[in-house]
């Protein structure tokens, strides 16, 4: 699945889109994905990640080596 978020797993859901007769077709909510650079200054080199923003938001909380170790510790390849 290409429209996954590395870090929080957040993935496309579905609903309906409703019209103003009220009918409703099927449609998909897709995050808010980037795709984000970061400098990984203790293996001094630059890892590249597909993040929503709530990733991005949780890396500059918590620190992108605890993320990359905790994300490597689930078997991720980064």
């Amino acid at each position: 699945m290409a429209r996954v978020c590395q870090v929080t797993g957040k993935v496309p859901i579905t609903g309906h889109t409703v019209s103003h007769s009220n009918i409703k077709t099927k449609r998909r909510f897709l995050p808010n994905l980037q795709t984000k650079k970061f400098f990984l200054a203790e293996e001094d080199k630059w890892v590249t990640l597909k993040l929503s923003t709530e990733g991005i938001r949780t890396i500059n909380k918590r620190g992108l080596f605890s993320v990359v170790k905790e994300l490597r510790a689930k078997g991720v390849k980064i």
